[in-house]
């Protein structure tokens, strides 16, 4: 084994060995690398690593969110789960209106919390894929987090700075106070977080899973939420069930891509990678590679905003906007030398995104959200779990991401994953919410297209198109330590410039795994994150 220190990071490569992890906070990297090393499977590691980085970076994720898989098996074509919550069986137009809202639904507090969480289900459909006589009890898989929980954890700067810039919106939720306040304050970076109620509940769920949805958990949360004003009920838990679906993709001139369907925007990140697949751009890093990527963009968003929504909503299914001659089309749209204008509408969200490979040749992608920081920030006091406001990006207005009971809302999670035509399979993804794709986007180019060496595709500098949530302006953002002659050409060409820190949490936290065929793992984590990549 090598061992490399790069911005700060430790990064781990392995050379001819069998498994590895990647994740943004490192206490959950090495959970899932304690499941890898004692022989259990990539899917067993992520489990394990998602309930501890529940735990330990719950700013970002928790287990009242959803989440997202993508896991292909040595000699089978990739699965994708779709562990998304539906929305709540009162959540009509009329009952918001009957609030009083007409033009959005709130992004914090009861009325935000709309939606199931689906995440936990999704891990029961994942685990259902190990062989059964292999297969790591739940409660051996959750004991790490329950202990984290339980005994506390170090608050990171990350959740600590997260925390303070979005106190205004979350010190009056109910639960959030007790829950991540120290006396009414963001506790500081380093200090003991205890979440005594969550680690009883993770203890629970790791002897009933179900019990989440048709149990005492269940009861508890329907109990709680609708005496905070929220729709969802105990019927809506009981209804709700993780799905194995078929995932999106396409090929392009490097291999397969693969994606999630609706509502997340996965077809939006295969649509811009098959968009520049089509521009012919020939070198790395040039004005032709990141102009090029981010018009790709812009015309996968146009397509975005117009058509996803929940699937059931949509005048068409989603792969039928990948098809050659939509990204044809697209392709021709773009001006290889001016910038198309660009006001549109921003998804925002937060989330994280961890990657793992093991020794049977299973690579897995993973995500799982809250939405915003915190989600609605509603925590109930006797489970521990605070629940996501990712309903609140539903629609009032016509259209397919229109509120209606069971439906499910846009989604900016998505997991990828690609089958390169050499036989490497590479799992990558990020945080970032209108981001994601971008960050897909140029750690894919350049790592696949380009040459880069994985961990310099992630740590080089970003850029985000759009929007940040608390941020007005729809710019182009270039991390500081960006190429300024590039920075200039993107600007002269029409591009409205704006310059971020190095190194910043805007352009997302990423992660990558790559298998190679003849045993090589790859893993790479971002210095812009409080994680680890780990490979043996």
């Amino acid at each position: 084994m090598t061992l490399h220190i790069l911005g700060g990071e430790m990064i781990e490569t392995a050379l001819g060995l069998t498994s590895g992890f990647s994740a943004p906070h490192r206490v959950a990297t090495k959970v899932g690398a304690d499941v890898l090393d004692a022989g259990g499977t990539a899917v067993e590691a992520k489990v394990a690593a998602a309930a501890t980085i529940a735990v330990v970076y719950p700013h970002m994720n928790g287990f009242g969110g959803d989440g997202f898989w993508l896991i292909h098996r040595k000699g089978d074509a990739p699965v994708a789960i779709f562990a998304c919550g539906q929305a709540a069986g009162l959540t009509t137009l009329d009952w918001y209106a009957a609030r009083g809202h007409i033009n959005a639904i709130p992004a914090r507090g009861g009325q935000a919390a709309l939606t199931v969480p689906g995440t936990i289900g999704g891990w029961q459909v994942a685990l259902d894929l190990v062989p059964e006589g292999r297969r790591m009890p739940l409660a051996d898989l959750l004991a790490p987090a329950v202990s984290l929980a339980t005994q506390g954890t170090p608050v990171t700067r990350n959740q600590s700075m997260t925390t303070r810039d979005k106190l205004d919106g979350l010190r009056d939720v109910p639960g959030f106070e007790d829950a991540f306040l120290t006396n009414g304050r963001a506790p500081r970076p380093g200090a003991t977080l205890i979440q005594a109620a969550l680690g009883a509940t993770l203890a629970a769920i790791g002897e009933d899973a179900d019990s989440y949805y048709r149990g005492d958990i269940a009861r508890t949360h329907a109990k709680f939420l609708e005496g905070q004003d929220s729709p969802l009920r105990l019927e809506d838990f009981e209804a709700y069930t993780a799905e194995q679906q078929a995932p999106l993709t396409i090929n392009t001139s490097l291999g397969a891509l693969y994606n999630l369907g609706p509502p997340t925007q996965g077809m939006s990140s295969l649509a811009i990678l098959g968009v520049f697949d089509r521009l012919g751009v020939n070198q790395g890093e040039s004005f032709e590679h990141i102009h090029g990527l981010i018009e790709a963009t812009k015309q996968a968003f146009i397509q975005r905003n117009a058509e996803l929504g929940d699937q059931r909503a949509m005048r068409a299914p989603a792969q039928s906007f990948l098809a050659d001659d939509i990204l044809d089309r697209m392709a021709t749209a773009i001006d290889a030398d001016k910038a198309l204008p660009w006001p549109h509408d921003p998804k925002e969200g937060d989330t994280i995104w961890m990657g793992a490979a093991d020794r049977d040749g299973t690579v897995v992608s993973f995500i799982q959200s809250v939405f915003y920081e915190f989600g609605s920030g509603l925590t109930c006091p006797e489970t521990g779990v605070y629940f996501q406001n990712r309903g609140a990006g539903f629609s009032l207005s016509e259209g397919p991401n229109q509120l209606a009971p069971g439906k499910r809302p846009f989604h900016t999670l998505n997991p990828a994953l690609a089958i390169l035509n050499d036989g490497r399979v590479m799992s990558y993804g990020t945080m970032g919410g209108e981001g994601q794709p971008q960050t897909q986007a140029a750690i894919f180019s350049r790592y696949a297209q380009f040459g880069m060496p994985l961990q310099e595709a992630i740590t080089h500098p970003r850029w985000l198109l759009g929007k940040t949530w608390g941020d007005d302006t729809t710019s182009l953002k270039l991390e500081a330590n960006f190429d300024p002659v590039l920075a200039e050409k993107l600007s002269a060409a029409g591009h409205q410039v704006e310059t971020i820190p190095a190194f910043s949490s805007l352009v997302g936290h990423a992660g990558a795994i790559v298998q190679h065929p003849h045993g090589l793992i790859e893993a790479a984590n971002d210095p812009r994150s409080d994680g680890l990549a780990y490979a043996i």
